[in-house]
């Protein structure tokens, strides 16, 4: 029995071993055993998990949709502003000439001089409304052609003014200027001009090689003065019926872009030295090959949306040797109707004066063989006396 009890532990050991074993555990438990979730909280762990990138895509998506409604938005503000009551097969060349007649109509003024309002705004006087603006090309030596012209289809003072109030037809001898600044030239034309007050003066210096560029500067500056339907060039060596002139374009005035005159398509003459030779007759093809279908120069009418387009795109159109052949050439890829009158180009006497008799009055008329009427100063009267159409006719003709 003394040696059975002898081998007992201690019971403050016991205790004290019992205390440890217990913190040890804790301790233990703490550290690498975590609490069992409860069955919500599970599902509740695992529904975050799965719906979190769904979310996310949820949102991205939504962002791209509202991204892509503004710009179908904004796509369609832009077809509207663009195509108001149009139809989808409006031509791009349409679309530009009418942003063209837009432009000129905000930036009238800015050529000849145009008085104008400064304002913040930029408002600008209106341009003078007419139904036609006839531009008589003449040149520093041809006063007696001027005269001619006035003493025969032209009319002078307070009939000129009463023709552009009642009739809308406004008519001016084309000009530019001398070389030199104030030359004798120049001061010539401005007595000529306090006298019969019928010049447009053009910001051009004078040339024969020139009158292409002198083209593109008159359409631009009457665009600018005088808000017309038609726009027209005519020679001061040619005879012209204003009335038939006129019942002639109103015939024309609900298509948008017309190009009247006697249509030609003459050869490219790339030999030097001769009338109307073509430096660039290159351009046109092999040797031999023919210009395209333009009006002959004498006598020739575009419409508003034309000569719109030439005043907009004057600086880049290329100027060929030849007047006619640039505005013709001018049109190319254009919608343009091309209407050949030959009403436009008709002789002198006998042949203006056997179709005036047969009821068929001309337009205009003049000589093939000198590009106009030959020795004009002397003949024009005699071409008006026989092959007019009577100085009332302008006065009762309705357009």
């Amino acid at each position: 029995m003394k040696n059975r009890n002898n081998g007992k532990v201690p019971p403050a050991w016991i205790f004290i071993l019992c205390i440890s074993s217990f913190a040890f555990g804790m301790l233990f438990t703490n550290r690498v055993w975590a609490p069992p979730e409860s069955s919500g909280q599970m599902i509740s762990r695992r529904r975050y998990e799965q719906e979190l990138p769904v979310f996310s895509e949820d949102s991205a998506s939504n962002r791209k949709l509202v991204q892509d409604k503004d710009i179908m938005g904004e796509v369609h503000k832009t077809h509207e502003a663009i195509q108001p009551g149009r139809s989808l097969d409006k031509t791009i060349s349409t679309l530009q000439m009418e942003l063209a007649a837009t432009q000129s109509s905000l930036e009238i003024g800015s050529l000849d001089g145009l008085p104008s309002i400064s304002t913040s705004s930029h408002v600008r006087l209106p341009r003078k409304k007419a139904f036609v603006v006839i531009g008589i090309n003449t040149a520093f030596s041809s006063r007696k052609r001027r005269d001619s012209v006035r003493e025969t289809w032209m009319p002078q003072g307070e009939k000129l003014l009463q023709l552009e109030r009642e009739k809308g037809i406004v008519i001016r001898f084309m000009i530019g200027h001398s070389a030199t600044s104030n030359s004798i030239l120049d001061r010539a034309i401005d007595s000529e001009d306090a006298q019969h007050k019928d010049f447009l003066r053009l910001e051009h210096v004078e040339g024969y090689h020139e009158l292409s560029a002198k083209t593109k500067i008159f359409f631009s500056t009457a665009v600018a003065k005088w808000d017309a339907e038609f726009y027209i060039k005519v020679d001061d060596d040619v005879h012209v019926n204003l009335g038939t002139l006129a019942a002639t374009l109103a015939r024309h005035r609900s298509k948008p872009r017309v190009y009247v005159g006697c249509m030609k398509s003459g050869p490219v003459l790339s030999q030097k030295n001769v009338k109307y030779h073509e430096p660039e007759y290159w351009k046109f093809g092999e040797e031999g090959n023919k210009y395209f279908r333009h009006a002959t120069g004498q006598i020739y009418a575009i419409s508003k949306d034309l000569a719109t387009y030439i005043s907009t795109n004057q600086p880049i159109l290329h100027k060929f040797a030849n007047e006619d052949v640039s505005l013709g050439a001018w049109f190319i890829g254009l919608e343009v109707e091309h209407i050949d009158d030959r009403s436009m180009c008709c002789g002198t006497p006998p042949d203006c004066e056997w179709k005036a008799q047969a009821g068929n009055v001309c337009v205009a008329s003049f000589d093939w063989s000198c590009s106009g009427i030959c020795r004009s100063v002397d003949r024009i009267k005699d071409v008006h006396a026989r092959c007019g159409e009577g100085a009332a006719a302008i006065w009762s003709a309705l357009f």
